[in-house]
């Protein structure tokens, strides 16, 4: 067999969009773990998490693109941001589709745990969140 070629290393500019690419992948996954305790803190969260997953992905994707054009070797980070970017897209994007459909049910719930003082009021909190939710899953299978 003969030996793999050595590609050129990529060009600065591309190394430093990959690097961004990644940083903002993770970003994006870091926010998600991180912004969404408070409820309404969480909508702006989950917004600018799928924006820096979006543009994690475009970065780490163009600067892999030119490399190939260029002949050079992929800069490192690239494939990671768009691996990373992709993830915070999805679990963003599936975060924005649950608070769109449950928003009544989790800011009642939100509501609720704020003025819970004892284990019992937070038991109730958490069985009217399970039933309401509950309710509002067998209205979007059709009323079963």
């Amino acid at each position: 067999m003969l030996p793999a070629r050595q590609l050129p290393p990529a060009d600065p500019v591309l190394r430093q969009h990959a690097l961004v690419a990644l940083a903002l992948g993770a970003l994006s996954l870091l926010g998600l773990a991180l912004g969404l305790g408070n409820l309404h803190r969480g909508v702006y969260v989950a917004v600018l998490s799928v924006l820096f997953a979006v543009t994690a992905i475009w970065l780490g994707a163009w600067a892999n693109r030119r490399a190939r054009r260029s002949g050079t070797a992929r800069p490192r980070g690239a494939v990671s941001g768009i691996v990373l970017g992709g993830l915070g897209l999805t679990l963003g994007t599936l975060w924005l589709l649950a608070l769109a459909v449950f928003w009544p049910q989790l800011s009642a719930y939100s509501n609720c745990m704020n003025g819970a003082n004892t284990v019992a009021a937070q038991q109730a909190c958490h069985t009217a969140f399970t039933n309401s939710v509950g309710g509002e899953i067998s209205i979007l299978q059709g009323g079963r």
